[in-house]
């Protein structure tokens, strides 16, 4: 296993001999001379493996070890110690190294100390992996449907290439899932899964995220840190909500999906990466585009491989395989016993909406899960918003007891709204004509708000006048 080493010692002989040691064996070898450059190097940089002298001036091998052992990396430790200071050896221990070398030592024992430590981390990822696998029990794909089989299937087929993956569907269809599906069944499986939301950092920090920074390239870097696109490499990253990325880092990303290298931010030096790129997006790229938000360069190497998730009310067949997913997994985390729903429940499930999809319904099997006090889920167990049922209108607030001047005023307003004001086409889909959608507004006292008429519409309300 092939190990990035940093090797501290004031000695410059045995600084050398170690260094040619671990070098002959292909290891990535830095070395310093003071514990004064080693804990300036290991704020700026980690490494899986640090061979260090026990006694050096000022800053000691001891305090590095308790430095690298405070922070959250997990680099194994070994300690190279004279002859009579085993105390300071056994006491190193104690505060986690790993192993210990007493001086003078051959270059095979140095070998044998540094194999076991490579042996030991590849142990740590795979505890890793397996702890991951174990957590990841109830986040799998769930696909009865043949939207969805499809899709299983073009994942498999996807999953052992390096080709960029596009995933487009309404918010909690479980894109993110996908993703997942396609990182596990590829050869990078054992790399690492970085995912890096959008929508979630504001734009000046978004560059940083994505591609690192060194030390005082701006105000508050303190230290080198790596982007998303290194902490991935060999791995996949998923840019989850793309269509917020800022319009100005989107060349940067383009590059990096063409070239596969770029820089830190305060650095001159290029850096190659092998990551797979997977993006998700709830939006009309397209439509984003045409608006001048999203580069169309950028969208077709996005969209090499496209797969769009249908919504759950479009994939009914996988609602009763979901249910009882939910509720084995709640059931595994609150120690209830509850073995299904009734069949008054689960034909309620097929006639709603879920303008929330899979987290909707997920939200909802937990509830009643906590709540009941049955073996059998039934209605009772569920919101009464659930039971009664909504009108389909993605949550827009219709609800049984609003008057009906209420609910054709909350139509109108949210079909113009839809069609970003644009009167013409609001209604047409609302069955009336421009004149009666114009004095409509005008007795809502929002005649003028979100009008967006092109000349088109104009033409339209004069001759309906």
């Amino acid at each position: 296993m092939k190990l990035d080493i940093l090797i501290i010692d004031d000695d410059k002989l045995v600084n050398e001999f170690v260094r040619d040691t671990l070098v002959r064996h292909k290891h990535e070898v830095v070395t310093v001379f003071s514990g004064e450059e080693a804990k300036e190097i290991l704020e700026q940089k980690s490494f899986d493996v640090v061979v260090t002298d026990i006694k050096m001036k000022r800053i000691s091998g001891m305090d590095i070890l308790r430095q690298i052992k405070s922070g959250p990396v997990d680099t194994v430790v070994i300690m190279m110690t004279a002859f009579g200071e085993v105390d300071n050896a056994v006491e190193a221990m104690k505060l986690g190294a790993f192993d210990y070398l007493q001086k003078p030592f051959s270059p095979d024992e140095m070998e044998l100390a540094v194999n076991r430590a490579g042996d030991f981390i590849k142990l740590q990822l795979e505890n890793k992996r397996l702890r991951a696998e174990v957590g990841d029990k109830y986040k799998k794909m769930i696909a009865k449907s043949s939207k969805m089989t499809k899709i299983v299937d073009l994942c498999q087929s996807v999953a052992p290439t390096r080709s960029t993956v596009l995933i487009t569907g309404e918010s909690g269809t479980g894109k993110e899932l996908i993703a997942r599906e396609i990182h596990t069944r590829s050869n990078r499986v054992d790399m690492p899964f970085v995912k890096l939301n959008c929508a979630a950092l504001p734009g000046g920090l978004m560059e940083s995220e994505l591609f690192g920074h060194e030390k005082g390239a701006f105000t508050g870097a303190v230290k080198r840190t790596l982007g998303r696109f290194e902490l991935s490499d060999g791995g996949t990253l998923l840019l989850d909500e793309i269509s917020e990325i800022p319009y100005n880092l989107q060349g940067k990303l383009l590059r990096v999906l063409q070239e596969r290298e770029f820089e830190r931010v305060g650095s001159g030096s290029s850096i190659q990466v092998d990551v797979r790129i997977i993006a998700t997006t709830n939006r009309n790229l397209k439509k984003h585009i045409a608006e001048g938000k999203f580069r169309e360069d950028l969208f077709f190497r996005l969209n090499v491989i496209p797969v769009e998730v249908p919504p759950l009310r479009e994939r009914l067949d996988d609602i009763p395989l979901l249910v009882n997913h939910f509720i084995s997994k709640y059931c595994a985390e609150t120690g209830k016993e509850i073995t299904g729903v009734d069949d008054s429940a689960l034909r309620l499930f097929m006639k709603y909406h879920w303008p929330g999809n899979i987290r909707e319904l997920e939200n909802c099997i937990e509830r009643a899960v906590v709540i009941s006090q049955n073996k059998i889920l039934s209605t009772k167990d569920f919101p009464s918003s659930l039971v009664l049922g909504k009108i389909e209108d993605h949550g827009a607030g219709f609800r049984v007891g609003m008057s009906v001047h209420e609910a054709e005023k909350l139509l109108i307003l949210k079909t113009l709204e839809e069609q970003e004001g644009n009167r013409t086409r609001a209604s047409e889909i609302l069955g009336i004509n421009p004149r009666t959608l114009r004095n409509k507004l005008t007795e809502y006292g929002v005649a003028e708000t979100g009008s967006k008429e092109i000349s088109s519409e104009q033409a339209d309300l004069s001759q309906t006048e």
